[in-house]
């Protein structure tokens, strides 16, 4: 005999899908972050410091000055500025993958740090050890820089649950990308998070393509924003190459996140215009995908048109442009010219304490 469903079952489940599509709509409804004229002009800084910064490191790796793995934020810069301008710095906690140079630099580390990170000084950020993929910053609340894909996102949980425990108000971002998403590890996290209501929100940062394997035949759901659905994390569809709209979006995930509701799951659409690392020659597209991607859809270009809008001078962004390339420059500079870590520094950082 074929199950009856009555009309209050229904009416029931249908609630319940309203209320995990409820900040979707509360995005559909105002996409834009209402910025003043100084706070567009930072956001269009920030994201000039980092595609300049990543391009410089991109030269100095074809230098042989950076080795190992480089993997550049190129095409990106609007997700880490527009999602970590609306955090409370050294309040909030964030932890990402590999492709870390920008967030770090979206969040206020000094360039000269960080560059010094990526050559492998021991004035870098984790003092020479780190290198491109796994540098901290504790006084930042920056927690890497993670190597293994997804193995981030468990390790997020933990920095949330530790906000919860020790009630500072506190939210983790962990960032992931579209590759990662399909890793088990994301969703035993997932139902962690949402079973304990953790001050969590999952970044995913959809770049079109998990190395060189595009997302459409590499996942079965392309819509990352729903695979928090069964373990009811409400999930949000952002375009990635707008700063204002990301800063909006991350602006109502906090507010849903901060008062006690548990985990969110944001997927934000971008593009990355360099290969997966710097040794992907990224054959796996076509130039003019990325030209197009480059002449429509950049993020740094579109901010530069909404500021001459506002009557911002065209001079005025040459000078911030020039100014952000000396200061890259003299990052460059100071890397290079530092020394290496001593040989005892091989013994430090590996234990917690003595004993």
């Amino acid at each position: 005999m074929a199950q009856v469903i009555d009309a209050e079952t229904i009416a029931g489940e249908d609630e319940a899908v309203f209320a995990l599509r409820s900040l979707q709509q509360a995005h559909a409804n105002n996409r834009q972050y209402e910025a003043s004229d100084a706070e567009l002009l930072q956001f269009y800084e920030q994201m000039v410091l980092i595609r300049r910064f990543e391009e410089r490191a991109g030269q100095l790796y074809g230098l042989g000055l950076i080795g190992g793995f480089c993997h550049l934020y190129i095409g990106q810069e609007a997700v880490a500025v527009g999602v970590q301008s609306a955090l409370k710095s050294g309040h909030d906690s964030v932890i990402t993958g590999y492709r870390d140079h920008g967030h770090m630099l979206a969040y206020g580390i000094d360039p000269k740090a960080i560059m010094a990170e990526l050559t492998g000084r021991g004035a870098g950020i984790s003092h020479g050890k780190g290198g491109s993929m796994h540098m901290f910053s504790t006084e930042h609340k920056f927690y890497g820089g993670h190597g293994i894909v997804g193995a981030q996102v468990p390790l997020g949980a933990g920095l949330a649950f530790g906000h919860k425990y020790r009630g500072d108000g506190g939210v983790c971002i962990a960032y992931f990308g579209d590759g990662a998403a399909n890793q088990g590890q994301v969703y035993e996290t997932f139902n962690m998070a949402a079973l304990w209501k953790l001050p969590i929100i999952f970044v995913v940062e959809n770049n079109g393509y998990a190395m060189g394997t595009a997302v459409s035949r590499g996942s079965a759901e392309t819509h990352f924003y729903r695979r928090g659905t069964a373990f009811r994390i409400p999930g949000m569809d952002v375009n990635g190459m707008d700063v204002l709209e990301v800063r909006q979006a991350t602006e109502v995930a906090l507010d849903f996140v901060r008062a006690g509701n548990g985990p969110v799951l944001m997927e934000l659409k971008t593009y990355r215009y360099r290969g997966h690392s710097m040794s992907d020659p990224a054959k796996y597209r076509t130039r003019e995908e990325v030209q197009d991607m480059r002449d429509h859809h950049d993020p740094i270009e579109a901010a530069k048109q909404e500021l001459l809008k506002r009557g911002v001078s065209e001079d005025k962004m040459k000078e911030i442009d020039k100014s952000i390339r000396a200061v890259v420059a003299a990052a460059a500079d100071f890397a290079e010219n530092s020394p290496e870590p001593a040989p005892a520094e091989l013994y430090t950082d590996v234990l917690v304490e003595t004993y």
